[in-house]
């Protein structure tokens, strides 16, 4: 076996299995306009409002908000790459509802704790932060309809 530098390695074309393996990561583009796309988006860029919102006012507060963004960043980069395919033995539409489920009752909480101190950052935060626990609630209900109980909105219609 011959033994390659740095150089020559850079070179060469990469095999058949590394060309598969960097596959799994390429980027659905279409994700980020479809629905969910959307919705991800919206609740990442909501997240981060929050956050600034708290850093400059409350900074107990601003750890719920920081690990919702990273949990929903996660997320968006497993839907947008398609990589939560390869989990295969997770219930994927049951773990994102209870994604959506845990921050309604996070912000909830947070942003009605925050509104008692009368900071203007945090009267902000409040706000965002209901803005931000209803759209967390229209992606849980269009995850139930769509992924967890489609079987009992077909039987509504009959």
């Amino acid at each position: 076996m011959k033994m390659l530098s740095a150089r020559d390695r850079r070179d060469r074309p990469p095999e058949e299995g590394v060309v598969a393996e960097l596959q799994g990561f390429a980027v659905d583009k279409a994700f980020f306009t479809s629905h969910k796309g959307i919705l991800l988006e919206t609740e990442l860029a909501l997240t981060l409002i929050i956050f600034i919102c708290f850093t400059a006012s409350i900074s107990a507060y601003m750890a719920a908000a920081l690990l919702e963004f990273f949990i929903t960043l996660a997320f968006l980069f497993l839907y947008a790459t398609q990589y939560y395919q390869h989990f295969d033995r997770l219930n994927w539409p049951c773990l994102d509802f209870l994604r959506c489920v845990s921050a309604i009752i996070i912000f909830l909480v947070v942003s009605f704790a925050a509104v008692t101190s009368r900071d203007g950052a945090a009267i902000a935060a409040f706000v965002f932060g209901i803005i931000l626990v209803s759209v967390f609630a229209y992606d849980a209900l269009k995850i139930y309809r769509t992924e967890m109980a489609p079987g009992a909105i077909q039987g509504d219609q009959h």
